[in-house]
């Protein structure tokens, strides 16, 4: 977080949170969107199998197979989640995810999208992939909220991101089909699951504990 008083933190801070607390209405589902660069290794040598009471061996040596990009989703207090891999992370990629994510969703009015401020992260990106009708028509499906700049943490599809790393990608994966298939296996157990997340840091606690952002302003 910023080190001292920072008026624009806190106004992207706190519309965060605000969303947060709103009650869970399913014509306007609150999701969160992240994505993070991943590099695809491969075995320079065959591993050793497991034994009894042996863990399996791998080389230090692995082979660099280049990077990929991977998009997660999630809709905190309705179970809802998704993981997706794209070549690129481009505005181009993020567009037609964000598509995806509505054409996947007809019945709601509207969804309320949380992420980060990248700068592919835009309305504009859409009209550099689709038509403009179409562009428009998905923008309006949209209710978009940033988080802060160095405030990441306030997406819970970063958390969502943490927690896949540490379940389904802790180990070298080589190739774009295997990683594919790995997350469409992780994707299908939260589902199952409907694994939610009940956010509880709030605005009256952010005032508290993180008083030294609030100092000198107003």
């Amino acid at each position: 977080i910023p080190p001292k008083e920072d008026a624009e933190f806190i106004a992207c801070m706190e519309d965060v949170l605000d969303v947060y607390e709103r009650p869970y209405d399913p014509l306007y589902p609150v999701i969160c969107v992240d994505e993070k660069p991943y590099q695809l290794l491969g075995e320079s040598r065959e591993p050793l199998p497991m034994k009894p009471g042996s863990d399996q061996k791998l080389d230090s040596e692995y082979v660099r197979n280049g990077t990929c990009s991977i998009f997660a989703m999630i809709e905190p207090l309705g179970g809802w989640h998704r993981a997706s891999v794209r070549e690129h992370r481009t505005a181009t990629d993020w567009a037609e995810e964000i598509k995806e994510m509505v054409d996947s969703r007809p019945e709601v009015e509207k969804i309320v999208l949380v992420m980060d401020n990248l700068n592919t992260h835009k309305v504009a990106s859409l009209y550099k992939r689709f038509p403009p009708e179409e562009a428009r028509r998905i923008a309006r499906k949209l209710e978009i909220h940033y988080t802060p700049k160095h405030g990441s943490w306030l997406d819970i599809a970063e958390i969502e991101l943490n927690m896949m790393t540490r379940q389904c990608l802790n180990r070298r994966i080589d190739n774009i089909e295997e990683l594919r298939k790995e997350l469409s296996a992780w994707e299908s157990e939260k589902n199952n699951e409907q694994k939610k997340v009940v956010w509880q840091f709030r605005t009256k606690d952010a005032r508290i504990k993180l008083a030294s952002l609030y100092q000198k302003l107003g």
